[in-house]
């Protein structure tokens, strides 16, 4: 975004204006450093706590002090600056407090603030702020609003657009999930008289043909504060839409870490026949943990006409679906069928329209024997009591042959990628609380290095043998549901009480949050609830920088194909918010294991102190361990060498860059913002702290109302 320039002051200036130690190396001509680190000051709110997991989802390094915690660092000219070499340093690139103001009257750690900001032109984040004067905002009731914004379509303005909130496309709407919560509470309100005020993000007030502002510039004092003036959690989507824009307005878009919107959809079972979901025994037939009995004995299986909706759909969309296949399943069907098989045939001819992976060739259970005589299974036992484990061979033999069948099919395979079925092999609670040990053996056997995991299990990446998992997050829509009306059927057992003909499952569990107060209709209850809903938890995945991928089953393909509204609903969602320069990233499962192994990397080595990054003046030096990838957001333009930095995303470049364990250097280009452009000499510092400006007559001086979000 655009910024005024000011004269500059000379570095002896700088140090004299803030109370430090003169150097002797560079003192005279030296430009300050501005270490890349965000100030958090927390009081323990929803808001600040938000801002702190986008900085630590993107790998961007913050400290953060908490103003509850006894014993806590004191806010000073010592804690927020020093020299190194001589040079001026200032600690901290952004602060982040939880409003405008959060000391007492005349506080020194307000004022130790204020000078920081004005001295190294340090941006100030005010997470959620009361409108008030000394945020640049009138008082709400001079014509302002005060209360819930749930359901509202706020706006991003002019200024917002060609500033940091260029990457949206322009509404920002607030959720309403529930009739009788609030959810978002906030002050909509017009610039104070006189205010240096620009609104990035604003509202139309109820009842009036005003607008007031949600988020905006307030330049004052020499100093820069955006005020935000609406509470907010970090899973609320209005926070995941202008987080990124929060985050690059307090470091000009110069900042460690990376923030992408990922999606990707794995399509488990491919070829195989899902066993389909019997409404009278309330279980699955055909499922190890279903009583034997009267069901539906067809299975569920594409047609060559689902593939063909599913190319048309994948053009449509530019998006790739991955398709986790089991050979044996084309090969019983030939068998039972004097050799045809019109959907191997149809998905071979498109093989190169998708992504394949290996799901081995059974699809066969590869952790314990199961012993099935009971419900639920548990795994059987030797003689001596020891588990009894699905063999070495048995497990390589699976993979291998599902590997040659699609070799031989022509698919594009990638070898490292594997899915076993039922992500079995790895521990499942509370059956076998232990990895199959011969799982890893067999993992080496056949060369595998990533291996899918059930992200509602295990939430972490980790070593199995030579593999790494990929957790992969489950979508409402059942294995076992070709159609709507079963959907909506095993959906309302889960998730009614027995009263109501359910499991009771969220009477024993209470805490489930998608409990129903009543069964839904399976005429209308997917479209109208069960849609919806999954629609913005999978759309919540993706506006968190979270590129784990989701997985459905080949049967939400077939029959009435009810997989399709839920991706199209993320979809259209997403392109509704987002500019055409921030496109949905969709990863193949290796892809994604590289990028959060790269991620747990980098965060142990910030965690650990071992990553320093600085800008002096054009340049951002950086230097992280031998090995570990390092990650960063900078101005297009941005060389590394003799080369460009990163891929454009949202308006700038971010990526990956290898370190070897020395300094690496990048040059941002001459039109980048200075962090460090000092106060122009005709502007005079603030006195101590901020002052408070008298709450005129009939006005209640308030503090941030932050209902229990």
């Amino acid at each position: 975004m655009k910024r005024t320039h000011t004269t500059a002051l000379t570095v002896g200036a700088l140090i004299a204006s803030f109370g430090l130690q003169a150097g002797t190396a560079h003192a005279d001509t030296a430009t300050p450093r501005i270490d890349l680190r965000v100030l958090i000051v927390s009081d323990g709110g929803p808001a600040t706590d938000a801002i702190a997991a986008e900085l630590a989802a993107a790998g961007t390094p913050y400290t953060e002090v908490d103003l509850q915690q006894s014993g806590r660092p004191v806010i000073d000219a010592g804690f927020l600056a020093d020299t190194v070499d001589g040079v001026p340093r200032a600690k901290f690139q952004a602060v982040v407090l939880p409003n405008d103001n959060p000391f007492a009257a005349n506080s020194a750690e307000m004022a130790a603030l204020a000078t920081y900001e004005q001295t190294y032109a340090i941006p100030q984040v005010d997470a959620y702020t009361y409108a008030r004067p000394e945020a640049g905002l009138q008082y709400p009731v001079y014509g302002g609003y005060s209360g819930s914004l749930d359901g509202v379509q706020a706006q991003v303005t002019t200024a917002g657009k060609a500033g940091p909130f260029g990457y949206l496309d322009g509404s920002v709407p607030f959720e309403d999930n529930s009739p009788t919560v609030g959810e978002s509470y906030a002050y909509l309100s017009t610039p104070a008289a006189g205010a240096d005020f620009t609104p990035y993000v604003d509202a139309p007030v109820p009842g009036q043909s005003t607008r007031g502002s949600l988020v905006g510039e307030y330049r004052h004092d020499g100093r820069r504060e955006l005020v935000v003036t609406f509470v907010y959690n970090r899973y609320q989507q209005q926070f995941r839409l202008l987080a990124r824009g929060i985050v690059e307005w307090m470091t000009e878009g110069v900042h460690l870490g990376a923030s992408r919107n990922y999606f990707a959809v794995h399509v488990d079972d491919v070829l195989a026949g899902d066993d389909r979901w019997d409404t009278t025994l309330n279980c699955t037939p055909g499922d190890v943990d279903c009583p034997q009995g009267e069901g539906v004995a067809n299975p569920i299986r594409m047609t060559p006409a689902d593939v063909d909706h599913a190319t048309d759909w994948q053009t449509r969309r530019n998006f790739t679906l991955d398709l986790a296949y089991n050979g044996a399943g084309s090969v019983d069907q030939r068998e039972d069928n004097n050799g045809a098989d019109p959907l191997a045939d149809k998905l071979i001819a498109d093989r190169d329209r998708f992504r394949w992976i290996n799901h081995t060739y059974t699809h066969a259970f590869l952790g314990c024997e199961q012993d099935v005589s009971v419900v639920p299974w548990k795994c059987a036992t030797s003689a001596d009591g020891s588990t009894r484990w699905v063999g070495r061979t048995t497990i390589a033999d699976e993979i291998a042959a599902n590997r040659v069948w699609g070799q031989t099919a022509g698919l594009p395979l990638d070898n490292e990628e594997l899915i076993t079925g039922e992500h079995s092999g790895l521990k499942v609670s509370p059956q076998q609380p232990a990895d199959n040990p011969n799982l890893a053996l067999a993992l080496a056997d056949t060369g595998v290095t990533w291996l899918g995991s059930d992200n509602s299990r295990e939430t972490d990446q980790r070593q199995v043998g030579p593999a790494i998992t990929v957790p992969r997050y489950p979508m409402n829509v059942f294995y076992n549901a070709g159609k709507a009306a079963e959907q909506v059927d095993e959906y309302n057992w889960i998730y009614t009480g027995r009263a109501q003909g359910g499991s009771g499952i969220c009477e024993d569990h209470p805490d489930t949050s998608t409990c129903l107060s009543a069964p839904l209709s399976t005429s209308t209850g997917y479209a109208d609830h069960i849609v919806p809903l999954e629609t913005r938890i999978d759309l919540g995945h993706v506006l968190a920088n979270d590129p784990k991928p989701h997985f459905i089953h080949q049967s939400n393909l077939a029959e009435e194909r009810i997989a399709y509204p839920v991706l199209d609903g993320v979809l259209d969602g997403y392109a509704d918010l987002f500019a055409d320069d921030t496109p949905v990233v969709n990863l193949r499962m290796k892809d994604i294991g590289v990028e959060l192994g790269r991620r747990a990397a980098w965060k142990a080595a910030v965690d650990a102190g071992q990553v320093t990054a600085y800008r002096v003046g054009d340049t951002v030096t950086v230097q992280a361990p031998s090995g570990v990838a390092v990650t960063a957001t900078m101005p297009t333009g941005t060389t590394n060498g003799t080369a460009g930095f990163g891929d454009a995303y949202a308006g700038e470049v971010s990526g990956w860059t290898a370190s070897a364990g020395t300094p690496i250097t990048l040059g941002l280009p001459s039109s980048t913002p200075a962090l460090s452009s000092p106060l122009d000499t005709a502007r005079q510092p603030a006195t101590s702290g901020t002052p408070r400006t008298r709450v005129p007559a009939g006005v209640t001086e308030q503090v941030p109302y932050s209902p229990g979000n």
